[in-house]
């Protein structure tokens, strides 16, 4: 290898021959030099920026603003968890209070259908669950989410049917209160019944279509069944009577007394006295005449109301 050297005011140059080996040992010298010097000067340079960024205040103040972001930011993350938290458990509370009202109402269900407090019907008792032991495993709070919405749904669901149901005991209940039985007065004796008699005052077959039950006077009558007046006060033959609608086609009705305690528009309750036994209108004596009419039809109140 030949190297030239060709010095700036000298018009001839130098000429230096190399063997091999030397080219050789050049290079490595080179090769192992040339890394440090880089190295030493690229940590001069660093050195020279971090004194010079240090002692620029701009810098200092855009890395103090973007430490205070980033605590900002982990502030209003924290903030917003703790928010997520506080109204999943807002949502139990609110679930769990619907499972307690759930519950007394059941046992009330229960109570007014007569049903055994056992099994299915026992509203003080939790579901018996089981099987085997597994794993436990992580929940995603999304799905925690998703679970609590379809349970709160659910609950929904059952407490629209539960007050649907409660709504037909009670429809029954009324049923029962309002389907006339028993008898109007406390006391007294049934001086003509029901059906074809010898009329009182002409001698002649009629048709009676109640049942007279005689009783002192001013006794107290008394509504067969719950229901509405929609008749109170003097009518042909009757005297002085109520008429009271009992629903589902049935009405009943109180004759000849002597004065009414109840007027038209009135809401009855079974048991309630309606009015005092009398004499009036077409009678012999203290009584009461009792009708029982079933879709404008009348039938004998001492078979069906089971009067005595």
């Amino acid at each position: 290898m030949n190297i030239i050297l060709i010095p700036g005011k000298v018009a001839k140059g130098r000429n230096i021959s190399l063997s091999h080996g030397q080219v050789v040992t050049v290079s490595v010298v080179l090769l192992a030099i040339l890394p440090m010097v880089f190295g030493a000067f690229a940590y001069h340079i660093a050195a020279l920026l971090d004194r010079a960024a240090a002692q620029d205040p701009e810098y200092l103040q855009a890395q103090a603003q973007s430490l205070l972001h980033e605590r900002q930011t982990l502030v209003k993350a924290r903030e917003k968890a703790e928010a997520h938290l506080n109204a999943l458990a807002y949502k139990l509370g609110e679930l769990q209070a619907q499972i307690v009202r759930l519950n007394a109402l059941g046992s009330r269900l229960a109570h007014l259908a007569g049903l055994d407090k056992r099994g299915e019907f026992d509203f003080s008792e939790s579901p018996a669950v089981g099987g085997p032991e597994s794993k436990p495993s992580t929940i995603d709070v999304s799905e925690l989410v998703k679970s609590l919405a379809i349970l709160s749904a659910n609950i929904a669901d059952r407490s629209d049917r539960l007050t649907s149901l409660e709504t037909v005991l009670f429809d029954r209940k009324f049923q029962a209160a309002s389907t006339p039985s028993g008898s109007p007065v406390e006391g007294g004796w049934v001086s003509s019944g029901f059906g074809l008699r010898t009329d009182p005052f002409t001698g002649h077959q009629a048709y009676h279509e109640g049942i007279d039950i005689a009783d002192r006077l001013n006794a107290p009558i008394h509504a067969l069944g719950a229901g509405v007046v929609v008749y109170a006060g003097p009518k042909d033959g009757y005297g002085l009577m109520v008429e009271i609608n009992h629903g589902r086609g049935q009405h009943t009705r109180y004759a000849h007394a002597r004065s009414l305690l109840v007027k038209e528009g009135d809401k009855i309750e079974k048991g309630q006295v309606i009015a005092l036994v009398g004499s009036s209108g077409r009678s012999t004596g203290p009584h009461v005449h009792v009708e029982y009419l079933r879709d404008g039809r009348a039938i004998d109140p001492q078979a069906y109301l089971k009067l005595y």
